[in-house]
């Protein structure tokens, strides 16, 4: 397997079993790795360091020194290094200790090929999505403050670009959560007009009968409580930008006087009479759709198409579900040095939740979502116990269930496919309820653990890698 360099990933391999080194070694080599072998744990410590690996897969019970010791001393040495433990002797006390002492994962032997395979490539792929992340402030992985690789967030990264180099207004659209304020900082971090003031204004967030005063300022004696003449964010903003954020919000008043600063680049303060030059780049914000208000005669005609001279809509999380991943593995990393916490990692099953669910909060809620996790997770890994989902979302999709078992289509009616969407939409209910923990949700459902395995394999909600993973994993660390 290539990296973005296109050098192979280095794996260490670390066995006192010459034929579980030679098995290893092979199908590791057979899948593009970069392949050595150590025969003890002692020779181990020493390769790495020599030289390194990305990544070490070691057996537990080795002489004099096991594969603990290998992991304690090799994560000295060199941190990044992912460890992998196997064993023909499991035990949950092995399996806690590895865990907590920094492995990745613990396979018991025989171990699925396959599975060992998908764990080492999800975990070099996490690797590599962190070091760039840490590594570099550009990049189509991370612009500015906004983290994605997907395909509509790279269409925005070049979208920045080309709004930033002019100097129009700009009006920024998208559901709440989406980053539209990141959007807006983005642009002003990449036009000539960095160096000057970003004033960030919330229309929605101010009372509305202080609202002109906050923008425009005031004069002495305007009103009970000026008690000196006091400049308004869009003075503060001069040379710079004014963030317009929920623009939605403002009054058929202020849209007024709005209209005179941008038609006429001036200003009046509150109280005052004279026509203040102001030169400020206008970026606006907004999650209603504004076309629609101005056919409501809600919001002027005059000053939406002043503002709207280029439009950016940013896509919602669940058009980007590429980036989940990506941003949840970020806002751990984030979360686990302010709580002060080594977890570090999402399990797999709590990452599939996560990449299935809708996300009606978008970034913002995903956040939350992993800040919780984090505060609540008493392991070194986030399980999906820890994951709080929307009753809301939880309540619509319940709603959804019940109307698409009351309608029966007119023609081209398969009533194996429709109970089959039926059947899976409730596994996935049953497995939000009961916040991923399959045990649980095959309660809900009334049906037995094994057939609900049988149920998530067939309709693709689970891998057996997953359904061996999760529940060894959730034994041994309750």
């Amino acid at each position: 397997m290539l990296r973005n360099t296109e050098e192979p990933y280095k794996i260490l391999v670390v066995d006192d079993e010459s034929g579980m080194r030679e098995l290893l070694e092979l199908l590791l080599l057979r899948h593009g790795y970069s392949v050595r072998c150590a025969e003890s744990g002692a020779s181990a410590i020493e390769a790495v360091k020599d030289d390194p690996p990305d990544l070490i897969v070691t057996d537990i019970r080795m002489q004099p020194v096991n594969g603990l010791e290998v992991l304690k001393r090799c994560k000295k040495i060199s941190p990044q290094t992912i460890v992998i433990i196997i064993s023909a002797y499991a035990s949950a006390e092995l399996a806690v200790e590895a865990m907590n002492e920094g492995a990745y994962d613990y396979f018991p032997k025989p171990f699925n090929n396959e599975e060992l395979l998908s764990v080492i490539s999800n975990a070099l792929q996490s690797r590599g999505i962190e070091q760039t992340v840490s590594q570099s402030l550009e990049g189509p992985l991370y612009f500015g403050a906004m983290i994605g690789e997907s395909p509509p967030m790279l269409k925005i990264y070049e979208s920045i670009q080309r709004v930033a180099k002019t100097g129009s207004n700009v009006v920024i659209t998208g559901e709440s959560g989406t980053g539209k304020e990141l959007v807006a900082r983005a642009i002003h971090s990449q036009s000539a007009r960095r160096d000057q003031p970003l004033v960030v204004v919330n229309c929605g967030g101010v009372p509305e009968n202080l609202v002109e005063s906050e923008l425009f300022g005031y004069r002495k004696g305007a009103f009970t409580g000026a008690f000196c003449d006091r400049k308004g964010l869009v003075e503060a903003a001069r040379g710079g930008t004014l963030f317009l954020d929920e623009i939605g919000e403002l009054s058929p008043l202020l849209q007024v006087k709005l209209l005179r600063l941008v038609q006429d680049k001036t200003i009046k303060m509150v109280g005052g009479t004279a026509e203040i030059p102001v030169d400020v780049r206008i970026i606006s914000a907004t999650n209603r759709d504004l076309e629609q208000m101005v056919l409501d005669k809600r919001f002027r005609e005059d000053l939406y198409y002043r503002l709207n001279v280029l439009h950016i809509r940013v896509p919602p999380l669940r058009d980007r579900r590429e980036d989940i991943g990506l941003l949840a593995r970020y806002f751990l990393s984030k979360f686990t040095k302010d709580f002060g916490k080594e977890i570090h990692k999402v399990s797999s099953y709590a990452m599939d939740i996560l990449c299935s669910y809708e996300f009606p909060g978008n970034v913002r809620e995903l956040e939350h979502i992993i800040e919780r996790g984090v505060a609540m997770e008493s392991s070194r890994i986030i399980l999906p116990d820890s994951l709080t989902l929307s009753l809301h979302r939880r309540k619509e999709l319940d709603e959804t269930d019940q109307e698409s078992l009351s309608e029966i289509p007119a023609e081209d009616f398969d009533l194996d496919n429709h109970l089959a969407q039926i059947e899976r939409r409730l596994l996935q209910q049953a497995l939000i309820q009961a916040g991923g923990v399959k045990l649980k949700a095959a309660k809900l459902l009334g049906i037995s653990f094994r057939s609900f395995r049988y149920r998530l394999l067939k309709h693709q909600l689970a891998s057996e890698e997953d359904l061996k993973e999760e529940q060894p994993l959730r034994e041994v660390l309750k």
